[in-house]
């Protein structure tokens, strides 16, 4: 086994974290700990509890981030006191714990600089996703909730809380449709790379004769609304419908009317909230998630607008972004990055940093104006 260059590696490492400090900018980051500290030590914060949360939650990110690069630095400080210890005295065992850190702090500093590509203008934002259930009959259905598993058992690896909205079952097996939040810092961001349609090629398990099927669903990611956002929507532009809830429940969430669908009648965005016990409360969330919806659809207008006077550039999404292959082989491939595993189970149970990760790169290699 070759020996490590621990002079070269920790080079490398001080370089990397040098671009990434530059742009995280820390000054800013200090600047914004100084100025929301300040508004969080307000007497009169908790008059409102929605912005004191909103205050609260940046301060402890930004903070996080600071802790983060800190952190950082000093393993690679204490990386260098380490090697130059283990060269002194020739302890191989302390070499080898050497090694692993190397391993380590490169893999932390791959992490941190993925978050410095979060840099659109949502991307800091929590995310509300919904996913759909396309051509392909029942085994569609199975496929969405196949896709809602796999996402919330990512956020649970990651510690997110991840809140369910909104599930329409479908008669058979699997899902119409479900929605869920996850309002953590970035997950916006990096959850935005994972919309688009979804494939899935296996042997049917609702087929009497073992034939193979190809079915897909599809994946919608938008930012969580904010409080200081200015999306108003006018009740005139707003139809609502309540309906009693359906799916499993029990208790009294399927024995009222207590289900809403939100219509946007100008642009025909529907929203369907049937999780919570009252009316009341799924009225409020489904009018959070139709202002999540037309804020990037908004969003989506300017840059269209923005494209027009840009010239043909080629689409970010295309008609299918990931292919999940059970048979004839195990794999499961994005066509955007070409990133590719054959533990397909793996990636199903919520092993999917590796994807997001690419996307995220791929994404950022998309948006960089050509030469």
């Amino acid at each position: 086994m070759a020996k490590t260059d621990f002079s070269a590696e920790i080079r490398t490492l001080r370089s990397t974290f040098s671009s990434i400090e530059d742009v995280s900018d820390v000054d800013q980051i200090k600047a914004d700990i100084a100025t929301l500290s300040e508004e969080a030590g307000a007497p009169d914060l908790w008059d409102d509890p929605a912005a004191a949360q909103i205050v609260t939650s940046k301060l402890s990110y930004r903070q996080s981030e600071l802790e983060r690069l800190t952190k950082i630095k000093t393993r690679i400080d204490d990386l260098e006191v380490l090697v130059e210890l283990a060269e002194l005295e020739d302890d191989e065992e302390t070499i080898q714990e050497a090694d692993k850190e190397l391993v380590s702090i490169h893999k932390a500093l791959d992490e941190l600089e993925i978050v410095t590509l979060l840099s659109g203008e949502f991307d800091s934002r929590g995310a509300v996703v919904t996913i759909r259930s396309g051509a392909g009959g029942v085994d569609a259905a199975d496929f969405a909730e196949m896709l809602m598993r796999m996402y919330l058992r990512w956020a649970e690896k990651r510690g997110f809380k991840a809140t369910v909205m909104d599930t329409s079952y479908a008669e058979e097996a699997g899902l119409k449709s479900a929605t869920f939040e996850i309002d953590e810092p970035y997950a916006f961001g990096t959850l935005s790379v994972e919309a688009g349609t979804h494939r899935l090629v296996r042997i049917s398990p609702f087929d009497n004769q073992g034939r193979r099927q190809t079915s897909f669903a599809a994946v919608e990611v938008v930012p969580l609304i904010e409080q200081t956002d200015t999306i108003e929507i006018p009740e005139s532009e707003i139809r609502v419908d309540v309906f009693r809830s359906s799916g499993p429940g029990g208790q009294s969430v399927n024995t009222t009317d207590s289900a809403v669908r939100m219509t946007h009648i100008p642009t025909g965005v529907v929203v369907s909230m049937q999780n919570e016990k009252s009316q009341i409360q799924n009225r409020a969330a489904a009018l959070r998630v139709l202002q999540s919806r037309l804020l990037l659809l908004k969003k989506e207008q300017e840059d269209a607008q923005k494209k027009e006077f840009a010239g043909d550039v080629k689409a970010s999404w295309g008609d299918q972004m990931r292919s999940y292959v059970l048979n004839p082989y195990q794999m499961v491939k994005d066509l955007r990055t070409e990133h590719e595993v054959g533990n397909t189970q793996a990636v199903l149970d919520g092993e999917i940093d590796d994807f997001i990760d690419a996307g995220i790169r791929w994404r950022a290699g998309q948006r960089r104006p050509s030469k």
